[in-house]
C-alpha cells in the first residue's frame, strides 16, 4: 500500500493540482512547472519537466498523470526508476502527434491550429481546448463545464508556457523507451478518448513491462471527472495493492 503521502497527482496542458479535487483519492497535487507561478524550464519537454520533479522527490512516489501529466509521469518512470514505486497513466499517449508509424495520435494540423490560435486569443483557445477532452463520452456537458469552472481557478495559466506546452505535444515520442519502466503501472483510458486516442492506451498497456490496462467505454479523455467512483475504485485499489 502507498501512503497518502507518497502520492502525486499531476495535472495536464492548461490546467492545474486543483483539477484532481473531485477523483475521490487523496495525495500531492501540485502544480507542473510553468504553472501557479512556478518557472518553466528550458527546453520545455517531457523529459526537462520530468527532472525538476524527480529533483523534488527526496522519497519514491506513486505518479498518477492524466493527459501532458501522464507524458511527464511516464518520462519520469523511464528517466528516474527510482523515484517512482508506482504509475498510474491517465489518458496518456508515448506520442500525441500523428506519425508515418503512429495513427494513434492528434492531427498535426488540429494541433497547429491551436498553436496559432494560442497567439490571437489564449483564453478562448484553452477554453476549446478543454471541450476536446469530453466529446463523446458521457456526462460531456458537466466534464466540460467543470473544466471550464476549475481552469482560472489559481490564477491565469501563462501564455509562453501553454505554446511551449503545445510544442512537448508536437514533439514528444517516448515509444522506444517504455520497456524501461520497471514499476507496477496501471494504464487508465477512456474509449471515447478523442485526444488520446484508446488504442494509445492499449498500446502502452501492452508495451510497458507488466503493465495492466483499465477501460472505461463510456469515458472520454476525463474518466476522473465523467467516472469519478469507477476512476476512485480502480486507481484507490491499484495503489492500495
Amino acid at each position: 500500500m502507498i501512503p497518502t503521502h507518497q502520492r502525486v497527482f499531476l495535472h495536464g496542458w492548461g490546467l492545474h493540482g486543483g483539477i484532481w479535487t473531485e477523483s475521490g483519492l487523496a495525495g500531492a497535487t501540485p502544480d507542473l512547472p510553468g504553472y501557479g507561478g512556478r518557472p518553466a524550464p528550458a527546453p520545455y519537454t517531457a523529459e526537462t519537466l520530468a527532472d525538476v520533479l524527480a529533483g523534488e522527490f527526496p522519497e519514491p512516489k506513486a505518479l498518477v498523470g492524466w493527459s501532458t501529466g501522464g507524458i511527464v509521469a511516464l518520462a519520469l518512470a523511464i528517466r528516474h526508476p527510482d523515484k517512482v514505486a508506482r504509475l498510474v497513466l491517465v489518458s496518456a499517449t508515448p506520442a500525441f502527434m500523428q506519425r508515418p508509424d503512429w495513427p494513434h495520435g492528434l492531427e498535426p494540423a488540429v494541433l497547429a491550429g491551436f498553436a496559432d490560435s494560442l497567439v490571437q486569443d489564449y483564453r478562448a483557445t484553452l477554453l476549446r481546448f478543454l471541450s476536446l477532452q469530453a466529446r463523446g463520452g458521457e456526462a460531456a456537458r458537466e466534464v466540460i463545464a467543470r473544466l471550464r469552472q476549475t481552469v482560472f481557478a489559481r490564477g491565469e495559466p501563462d501564455p509562453a508556457t501553454l505554446a511551449a506546452g503545445l510544442g512537448l505535444l508536437r514533439d514528444v515520442d517516448l515509444r522506444a523507451q517504455v520497456g524501461r519502466v520497471a514499476c507496477p503501472t496501471l494504464v487508465v483510458h477512456g474509449g471515447y478518448d478523442g485526444l488520446c486516442p484508446p488504442l494509445a492506451g492499449r498500446w502502452l498497456a501492452e508495451h510497458i513491462p507488466g503493465a495492466r490496462l483499465a477501460f472505461q467505454e463510456r469515458a472520454a479523455h476525463a474518466p476522473f471527472l465523467s467516472h469519478p467512483a469507477w476512476f476512485a475504485a480502480t486507481v484507490g485499489g491499484f495503489l492500495d495493492a
